[in-house]
């Protein structure tokens, strides 16, 4: 992530004209703190296309979709969305969700985030295509997840959690499985979740406790978290 300084922005006249533009922009907002994200595309590139050599060894895979040309676009593309869609809202974040009568509210610009990001097709950028995805490589996926990463973790971690699960059920899934979940998973519809069993600690792993007493007949009754 690259934090730095904007220096076109001016502290607020007193018209009050500036005060009103960054407010009616996420992103001008964003930038008037000081938070930026711009992708490093030509380290990208360079590393995929000039170390790693990515073109031949998407030649040797047989996807004729992959081409230099479509990858080169698929990425630019992601760049902007991360740039211009998840940087904004970066700092939204912070007030966390809201849980009100059953129902949770994301923080302000994540849904509609959500939403661009599905529309968009991002979701099944390594799907199979009978499944709705791309069918692109799934290493263009993790090129993706970086930036999606450095502009916003917290954010990422939504469609992020998808991504497990997709290929589990892609490897290990039985057919039904694979009809029933993965069209929805790769449209964006529904997404995978994190089931944590640590509920008194999260990742606070040291405020676990878990007691095992014996009970005389050479098993032991354990009570506390950790306990399947």
């Amino acid at each position: 992530i690259i934090f730095s300084r904007c220096p076109f922005l001016k502290p607020p006249s007193s018209s009050g004209m500036m005060r009103r533009t960054i407010a009616a922009s996420p992103r001008l907002a964003a930038q008037a703190r000081g938070l930026t994200y711009k992708a490093r595309l030509r380290d990208l590139f360079f590393v995929l296309n000039d170390v790693q050599n990515f073109p031949a060894h998407y030649a040797k895979l047989g996807n004729e979709d992959a081409t230099p040309d479509t990858v080169q676009s698929i990425i630019t593309e992601a760049a902007k969305f991360m740039e211009t869609a998840l940087i904004p809202i970066y700092q939204a974040g912070d007030a966390g969700c809201v849980y009100n009568n059953g129902e949770v509210t994301t923080p302000k610009g994540w849904k509609e985030a959500y939403k661009q990001y599905c529309e968009a097709g991002w979701p099944g950028l390594s799907m199979p295509q009978k499944y709705g995805g791309q069918g692109m490589p799934p290493s263009l996926g993790i090129v993706r997840n970086e930036m999606c990463s450095a502009a916003n973790w917290a954010w990422g971690m939504y469609p992020g959690l998808s991504m497990g699960c997709m290929e589990t059920i892609e490897l290990h899934g039985t057919d039904h499985l694979k009809d029933t979940y993965l069209p929805k998973l790769t449209s964006g519809e529904w997404t995978g979740v994190m089931d944590l069993t640590e509920s008194q600690a999260g990742t606070d792993l040291n405020q676990v406790k878990t007691k095992a007493v014996p009970v005389g007949d050479g098993t032991y009754k354990i009570t506390g978290e950790k306990i399947f």
